[in-house]
This record gives structure tokens, sequence and C-alpha cells, in this order.
């Protein structure tokens, strides 16, 4: 009798993702079987961060035709350092969105960990140094995530209910925080002490421009090789790995982004005097992309969130402990908002009774919405947080060179996050939809 020949290996090509609903890292050998199996998946809804590229793209034409000073060197490192918050805290807010829940105190959050810090250093009163002061700050940061993760996981609340009761709650104790100490409710950053200039430098300190050349070399020379190293350790193992002229492209375009950055930075953007080199915040919100990006994508932690996003009765019965996942979700979102409160603190040289959470909190939602992370769950990265605030940013850095009211910069980011959940929605009926047709 003849052998029955061996079924095609579904992974051997790009055309089997039309059968086979898998990453194209999966079924690509070649950086061409990438690209179609990318387009496949495109065609079937899942868009990734293209709208939100897209968007950054024709925001930048749109206010450059309209106020050429949009893109000069002075303006868009300010951009930056206007969305730096608005990145920290979508950051902070994906890792409650990936399990489908909402933190609606985050806003208030970042307040109190900004008003704690800046209350520490002040030298007439308590004296604290800066990195005592930022740490006390994160700490009192995680400890409010950790009771808000302990009430909605032990007790099985409603995150919405909870959050948004400790949103108001918070606003009062920021407020009572503020009033304590000589400064009728205006603890500020500005004078000589190294203190209060170290937490001031946060947002407005810049390396010096010769060392940021440095810095982006020896940067890209650490990621070049880890992204390196981990695909080629996969391809030995035979495990999966994306091609090796892929993994060329991303390091390649990882050295050009660093490139024009510090380029862009380290043009003089003083109007008298000198003032180049790349602001201090760059680096700190990378630092914090980095790490959380490790932390949700390469470890078995992240595996979880996206389990419990995805399906929390499946997780549950293949033995992740949903409670202490959620509780820790809910920790490290507070404790990003916390870095994100520092940063606001630094940006406004103080605080005061002027800060709206509730608006803020709104922004970072918006912001990691746009940058392509879903409100249903399990799905959505680190990355979409940075990419959804730059857009936040530009459209109120933009409209506020255009001399428009305050009311048209929030009608035109509700309308850019209404298109942005509308993306998510079709995609996810797309998908699920082609997902059957293959059944």
């Amino acid at each position: 009798m003849a052998r029955a020949e061996a079924p095609e290996d579904p992974t051997a090509s790009a055309e089997a993702a039309a059968i086979v609903d898998v990453p194209p890292e999966i079924v690509a050998q070649s950086l061409g079987e990438w690209f179609r199996a990318w387009l496949t998946r495109l065609r079937a809804g899942e868009s990734g961060v293209l709208p939100v590229v897209l968007g950054l793209v024709i925001i930048s034409i749109v206010f450059t035709a309209i106020s050429p000073v949009f893109l000069s060197a002075g303006n868009l490192v300010n951009l930056f350092q206007q969305s730096a918050v608005f990145m920290v805290l979508a950051m902070a807010e994906i890792f409650v969105l990936l399990l489908g829940e909402i933190d609606l105190a985050t806003g208030y959050t970042a307040g109190v960990g900004g008003v704690i810090a800046v209350q520490l250093v002040q030298p007439v009163t308590t004296k604290w140094p800066w990195w005592g002061a930022i740490l006390a700050a994160l700490l009192v940061c995680a400890l409010i995530g950790l009771i808000q993760g302990t009430l909605i996981t032990r007790l099985r609340l409603s995150s919405l209910i909870v959050t948004l009761a400790f949103s108001l709650v918070l606003s009062g104790v920021m407020l009572i925080l503020l009033g304590l100490g000589p400064f009728s409710g205006y603890p500020g950053l500005l004078g000589q002490s190294p203190n209060i200039v170290a937490l001031h430098k946060l947002m407005w300190g810049t390396i010096d421009p010769t060392l940021s050349w440095i810095g982006m070399v020896v940067l890209v020379l650490i990621v070049g090789g880890i992204l390196w190293w981990s695909d080629s350790r996969r391809r030995r193992s035979g495990l999966v790995a994306p091609p090796a002229s892929l993994t060329i492209l991303k390091i390649a375009l990882i050295a050009v982004v660093s490139v024009v950055v510090v380029a862009i930075c380290n043009i003089n953007r003083a109007a008298t005097g000198t003032l180049a080199g790349v602001p201090w915040v760059i680096p700190i919100v990378l630092a914090v992309l980095a790490v959380w990006m490790m932390l949700v994508q390469r470890t078995r932690f992240g595996r979880y969130i996206y389990a419990i996003g995805g399906n929390p009765e499946a997780a549950r019965r293949a033995g992740v402990n949903l409670a202490w996942i959620r509780t820790w979700c809910f920790v490290l979102c507070a404790f990003t908002a916390g870095i994100g409160g520092l940063l606001y603190a630094s940006y406004l040289g103080g605080m005061s009774n002027n800060f709206n959470g509730g608006q803020i909190v709104l922004y970072a939602i918006a912001a990691a919405v746009i940058g392509g992370t879903s409100l249903f769950g399990g799905r959505g990265k680190m990355l979409h947080g940075v990419l959804g605030g730059l857009v936040i940013g530009g459209i109120y850095n933009g409209l506020y060179l255009l001399a428009i009211d305050v009311q048209w910069q929030f009608i035109v980011t509700g309308f850019v996050l209404l298109v942005a959940v509308t993306i998510d929605a079709l995609s996810r009926r797309s998908a699920t939809s082609g997902s059957a047709a293959r059944v």
C-alpha cells in the first residue's frame, strides 16, 4: 500500500495565515512572507499600531501646513514634554485595561504622588532628599493601588465604582496635603535647594549634547544586541522567531528614530543663550516603557494578564490566580501613575489645587485606546500608551499654537477617541466574523 502523504505544515508559508489564526512571526520564513502575512491580518481587521501612526502623520501634516512652527526643534521637544505625562499615565491604565477593568482614580493618584514629593523636599519644612521624596511618593501610590485591587478582587466589587470612589477620596486627600506647610496650598519647586532642583530637572533638565550622542549609541547597541541575541537564540533552539531580515529592519528603524530624536534635541532651542541636549524626561519615559514592556510581553506574569483579559474563566481553569494578578495590576497601575504625577509636578514647577485629576485620567484612557489598546481586555501593548500619548499631546500642542479655545481641544480629542473606539470595535467584529467564516 502506498504511504499516505503527510499533511502540509500550516506554518510553512504566509498564505497559511488566512487559514490558521496565528501571528505573522509564526508563519513567516522570510521578510516577504512576514509582510504578506501582515497584510492578511490587516485585511482581517488586526491593524495594530498602523491607525495611530497614520494619525500622527496626519496631525503633523495638518498642523505644519497651518503653522510651520509645529515641526520646529523647540516645539517638537516641547511637544514631547507635554505628552510625557499622558504617555506614562496611559501606560499605567494599560495594566488594568488589559484585564478588561478600568481605573478612574489614576489622575488623582498621580496628583497625590506629586504633592507628597513636592512637600517632602521643601527646605523650610521636611527637608527630605529628592530620592527619598520620590520613593515615598511612589510607595504611597502603590499602597493606594493595593487597597483598590484588594477591594475589587477580594470583595468582587466593580472596578468602575471602586476607582470612582477613590477618585473622590484622593481629590480630598490631595487638597489636605496641599494645605500642609506655609505655602497656602501652592508648594513649588522654585529655589536653589539641590533637592528641589533635582525634582524640577525631571522634566526640564537636559543631557549634554555630546553625552546625548554617546548615550544614544550605547542604547541602540544594547537594544539591538538584545533583539538579535533573543531572536537568534530562539532560532537555534528551533522555536518560533521572526526572520533575521526583520530583526535587522527593527534595529535599523530604532537607530534611525534615535538619531533623529537626538539630532532634533541637540539643536539650540533658546531665543537667547544656549538650550540644547536631550531632556531627561525622554530617557525616563523610555525606561518606564522598556521595563513594563519586558514585564508584560516577556514574562509569565504578562502572559497571565493577557489570558485573564481574553477569557477569565479559561485562565482560572488553567490554574491562574486571578485575584493575585488583578491586585498586582492595580498596584502597578497606581505606581506608574505616581511616576506620571512626579513628571506633572516637575512640568508645572509645583502643585496646586487647580490640578484636574478627573480630566487627566480621561486623557490617559483616551491615549491608551487611541494607541491601540482594547477597552474589552486581552489586547494592547505598552507602546500603545506612548503612541497614544503623542497623539493627545500633538492635538493639544497644535491647537494651542493656533490659539484655539480649550473647548475645541476637548471636542477634537473626544472625536479622535470616538474614532479609535470605533476602529477597535469594528476590528474585533471583523476578526470574529473572519474566524467564524473559516470554521
